[in-house]
């Protein structure tokens, strides 16, 4: 290639793309259009000098000519905090809010598990000899229970909590990828724990204990696995039926909202585990530590309504504001 002539040839588009980036902020809308038709043109250039010239110096101008244009046409990025206000009152609640129905579904139907489970497990009691021999019962009521909330410093109790709940909510949504088809399953062994451990519990007098400890902490927790539950199912959901949008467009939106909800959730999390390292084990009088564990699921269920609310009325979806895959490219 002739540098010289491709210089002389195409040096009239390069001046006016600069003199068009300088005055960006004043473009009209014809203008606006130009510089996208020479931010493509100017890129084209690049590429051919790239791959068929050596001279760095030319490369070089049109290297920085391009990334200036990239940033008039795709705008100026937005500032980390701001990215940060719009995650926690927008995207995070707004799909939250937006799967509310997949939500509330999958919670009741894992506390109706969980209940006829504990209810069978506690009225049969051949059922709790197949579970375990009469003393391991003794031993698991009186004793390793309680103690499983106490045994380790809170702190070290705390961050494992945080990072096992935080692993079985990436389960749930991970299995997305899989239409959600071993979703339920998860959801079933973590149902089937419950019962099983209220039904033993109940079975000898022992209920109240049960839900003294469990109930601090587990409204949080568990509300929060449902929520990751419920939106890995919608993502299998979303290949089977897209709705009138493109399945690839769908699911890159519903798949950009399951990440939403997996980081929303780890703060959740977070704050489940503090509760159960340090309210649940603690010597506050029952209805004081329940009370707690009631307020931080009635703040966190207020937040997503009232945030989710005034998104979706401002039609909000909790996407990217430039998603990559509707948005404007060169």
């Amino acid at each position: 290639m002739d540098i010289d002539a491709f210089v002389t040839a195409h040096r009239p588009a390069w001046d006016r793309l600069e003199h068009l980036i300088q005055r960006r902020s004043s473009l009209t809308g014809p203008e606006v259009d130009e510089l996208v038709d020479l931010y493509q043109r100017v890129s084209t250039h690049l590429s051919i000098v790239r791959s068929s010239s050596a001279d760095a110096m030319l490369t070089g101008r049109l290297s920085a000519l391009v990334a200036r244009a990239r940033s008039a046409v795709t705008g100026a990025h937005t500032p980390a905090w701001r990215e940060f206000v719009r995650f926690v009152t927008v995207s995070f609640p707004v799909v939250a809010y937006r799967a509310r129905w997949w939500w509330l579904a999958t919670s009741l139907a894992c506390v109706a598990v969980a209940w006829v489970l504990g209810v069978w497990v506690a009225s049969n009691p051949q059922v709790q000899t197949s579970i375990a021999s009469p003393d391991e019962i003794t031993q698991l009521v009186e004793h390793d229970f309680a103690d499983y909330y106490s045994e380790n410093p809170a702190a070290s109790f705390a961050s494992h909590v945080w990072i096992n709940n935080a692993w079985v909510s990436a389960q749930v949504i991970i299995f997305g990828i899989f239409l959600g088809l071993p979703i339920p399953f998860v959801l079933w062994s973590n149902a089937a724990n419950l019962g099983v451990s209220a039904g033993l519990m109940a079975s000898r007098g022992k209920l109240d204990i049960f839900f003294g400890l469990i109930m601090p902490h587990g409204l949080l927790e568990l509300t929060a696995v449902f929520l990751a539950a419920s939106v890995g199912m919608r993502l299998g959901w979303t290949v089977i039926d897209p709705g009138p949008r493109k399945r690839v467009e769908a699911l890159a939106e519903q798949g950009r909202a399951v990440v939403s909800v997996a980081l929303g959730l780890v703060g959740v999390l977070f704050v489940s585990g503090l509760i159960e390292a340090f309210v649940t084990p603690s010597g506050l009088p029952t209805p004081v530590r329940v009370g707690i564990g009631v307020l931080a699921e009635g703040a966190f269920l207020a937040y997503v309504i009232v945030f989710g609310r005034r998104a979706l009325r401002q039609n909000e979806t909790g996407d990217l504001e430039r998603a990559p895959d509707v948005a404007p490219s060169a």
